[in-house]
């Protein structure tokens, strides 16, 4: 049944992603020894990420004004390549749904990217679009990048451990490309907004 469910989301996605066009999927600028074949594939496989990007996304978008190639390509930095996840969403897994006891992988949908997870004297964020702005975090795109650069702390920093955040690995993120950065802020806007677990 979940297999018909997955095909039933690749092939809506397909036809979503139809109205993208070709010129509005970055290329890889082409040296003199590069062929038309090469940017051909750096197309392909933009595009097969942002269909990864649906499938695994766990929860339900909410598209209206977002960028939908984006959007998949967002998810599929989150969800499938940055485990964002692992500490974002407390607890990560649904019951029966945890894949470390050996069961069927099961994000916690209900508190996903919520927050919440301690560690030590710090608390990972909600990265969900606020109520009130649709801000993931609380943040604009421009403060969301500087502190995925830069590690600074806008919100909640610890002035008397550091201003910089202790956890999140950002000195990894930081590496992102703008494009990439602007995915996954486009992702976290189209996500539900939801309160920390438990």
């Amino acid at each position: 049944m979940r297999r018909i469910v997955l095909v039933i989301i690749a092939s809506v996605v397909v036809l979503t992603l139809s109205v993208v066009r070709a010129q509005d999927v970055p290329r890889e600028p082409q040296t003199s020894g590069q062929s038309a074949q090469q940017g051909r594939e750096f197309i392909t496989s933009e595009f097969d990420r942002i269909i990864r990007g649906y499938v695994v996304n766990p929860v339900r978008l909410n598209l209206d004004g977002k960028d939908r190639a984006l959007v998949g390509l967002g998810s599929y930095l989150v969800n499938a390549t940055g485990g964002c996840n692992d500490c974002h969403t407390n607890p990560s897994f649904a019951p029966g749904g945890d894949p470390f006891l050996g069961e069927p992988k099961q994000v916690n949908a209900d508190h996903f990217l919520a927050g919440g997870t301690t560690f030590g004297p710090f608390t990972s964020r909600n990265l969900t679009p606020r109520l009130a702005t649709g801000r993931p975090a609380g943040l604009t795109f421009e403060q969301f990048r500087r502190t995925m650069r830069t590690g600074e702390d806008l919100k909640n920093a610890h002035p008397q451990i550091s201003p910089l955040l202790q956890v999140m690995p950002w000195p990894v993120y930081q590496s992102l490309t703008d494009r990439d950065l602007r995915a996954i802020y486009e992702y976290l806007r189209a996500i539900p907004h939801a309160e920390p677990g438990p």
